[in-house]
């Protein structure tokens, strides 16, 4: 008997498949915790359709037969193209990415994926959805094409020895070595084909669903550049993959697939948290790149035009990286303030109009047009007519205002740096933070005590990877989460990677025991 069995044989596990469910059905989850299966899952529940329990939260999500098998096949070509990945040379995968980059450019092309998103756009405004990043503009497209032709030029990554330990005898390399198949849920941004792709550079493969918003853009984009570059480079069919599924339980069914190295999902709030849970039950590491918002402190030596043209330039549009709260310090407040109401209302000009939430004791300091206004703002459903500056509890500065074309920003009082360092430790998402300061050791100090993986000392829209890095991003993530392992906090497609160890042997001899090589018989 085995040293470590108690004596008892275990019991034989029964299983079996899943053909229903019924109403009030108890799920077991998280080891001692039970969900109950509602009356509208139990109704709509089919053989052949999947049930996956959501273990951090007990989520019951249902995915039809239809979407599982979407999603399985398409992560099933991504896989087989993998496999075939090893034998494409890296002069053709920087063919795939100029290809890519001159249908783009193609009008025709150009024609009939613009088209399609504007049939998207007018879907997305009759069903009173956001259409700020939805638009394919011409500046999108610019982009796009930059995009690729950078990773077209960057240096291939696979292959590259990153450190060689040598003995007497024999040798090890350290070798940059492609991932595998890595998985993407958007939000319905058409651009993000240029921004996946990335990862193909380092010898990886990708697929990936978009928001339903973006479906019809994304599937003109696979047919008129992105297959096409594919077949023209000669790379593997399903080296990209697109789940071709408006539903989110597509989404749910390729994260809950063990075959991905990475999952990484890009969006907002609960549903890039849900998708995150459901890849690690699966064993997969995940990249979540989700709520964001960045924040802005000024200090007693603050230049006011410095913080002006920080404010000013932080509001040009809403993006994960758009200044969200701005702290001064108490001691500065009754000159600066002002000057944070000019560049905010300069940066309405800009757009349309704007909105301002303001802590509950520092309501006082707002003259009183801020404090009676009311204002037009531009909702995702269409203008509504707000007060222009509105109250906040302090527990609510982490809120990130998703606002469309009306610049909304929250304003908080505080005693010094180190309580607005405090406060975004403590509430927000900790994704970018910036000091304006003339002070140098202050600037210093802040960077060593903010808990954000982008700091800076100006406008807060500088945190992306093609505009900052000259590489582009998958996603930027923030550490609300906890840090990653390993990992900057911009994911890039030249760093989907791992690490293979190869040894080179010069002497034959070699004996972990010293044992000589016996002489052969004969």
């Amino acid at each position: 008997m085995d040293g470590s069995s108690s004596g008892k044989e275990a019991s034989p596990v029964r299983t079996g498949r899943l053909e229903a469910l019924a109403p009030g059905q108890a799920i077991p989850f998280a080891g001692d915790r039970v969900a109950h299966v509602t009356p509208e899952l139990a109704a709509a529940f089919r053989p052949g359709d999947r049930l996956v329990v959501v273990q951090d939260s007990g989520d019951l999500l249902h995915i039809p037969a239809r979407e599982h098998a979407a999603a399985e096949a398409a992560v099933g070509r991504a896989a087989n193209a993998f496999a075939r990945m090893g034998e494409v040379s890296d002069a053709a995968i920087t063919a795939f990415f100029e290809a890519f980059a001159r249908k783009l450019e193609d009008e025709a092309v150009w024609a009939a994926i613009a088209a399609a998103n504007a049939a998207d756009v007018e879907s997305a405004k009759a069903r009173g959805r956001s259409t700020t990043r939805l638009a394919a503009s011409a500046a999108m497209r610019a982009d796009m094409v930059a995009g690729l032709r950078a990773w077209r030029d960057a240096q291939p990554p696979r292959g590259r020895v990153l450190e060689t330990v040598r003995h007497e005898g024999w040798s090890v390399e350290q070798v940059v070595a492609p991932l595998g198949v890595t998985g993407f849920v958007f939000e319905g941004r058409p651009n993000v084909f240029a921004d996946a792709t990335g990862v193909i550079r380092a010898g990886n493969t990708v697929v990936f669903r978009i928001g339903s918003d973006a479906l019809g853009t994304a599937r003109a984009i696979v047919a008129e550049a992105l297959d096409p570059a594919l077949a023209e480079a000669g790379l593997p069919e399903g080296a990209a993959v697109l789940v071709d599924s408006a539903a989110h339980a597509a989404g749910w069914a390729m994260f809950a697939d063990a075959r991905l190295a990475l999952a990484v999902a890009r969006g907002s709030g609960p549903a890039v948290s849900q998708l995150g849970a459901i890849a690690r039950q699966a064993g997969t590491p995940v990249s979540l790149h989700g709520t964001g918002g960045a924040w802005m402190v000024a200090d007693a030596t603050a230049d006011a035009d410095r913080l002006y043209a920080a404010v000013f330039h932080s509001l040009d549009r809403k993006v994960c990286n758009t200044l969200n709260v701005c702290c001064i310090v108490r001691e500065r407040a009754d000159e600066l303030v002002p000057v944070f109401l000019e560049a905010l209302e300069r940066a309405g000009g800009r757009r349309q109009g704007c909105k301002l939430h303001v802590a509950e004791t520092d309501l006082a300091r707002l003259p009183e047009h801020w404090r009676t206004a009311r204002a037009m703002v531009v909702r995702a459903e269409g203008p509504v007519e707000e007060a222009l500056a509105e109250p906040i509890a302090d527990a609510d500065l982490g809120r990130e205002w998703e606002w469309e074309e009306t610049p909304e920003v929250s304003l908080k009082i505080v005693e010094d740096v180190a309580e607005a360092v405090a406060l975004f430790n403590a509430l927000s998402p900790r994704f970018a933070a910036a000091l304006i300061s003339q002070d140098a050791t202050a600037q210093e100090r802040f960077y060593a005590t903010i808990d954000a993986p982008f700091v800076g000392d100006g406008f807060t829209r500088w945190v992306d990877g093609q505009y900052a890095l000259n590489r582009p991003e998958l996603g930027l993530s923030n550490w609300e989460n906890g840090r990653l392992f390993a990992r900057g906090g911009v994911l890039a497609g030249d760093g989907v990677f791992t690490v293979r160890a190869r040894v080179r042997q010069s002497d034959i001899d070699l004996d972990r025991g010293g044992a000589p090589t016996p002489p052969r018989a004969g």
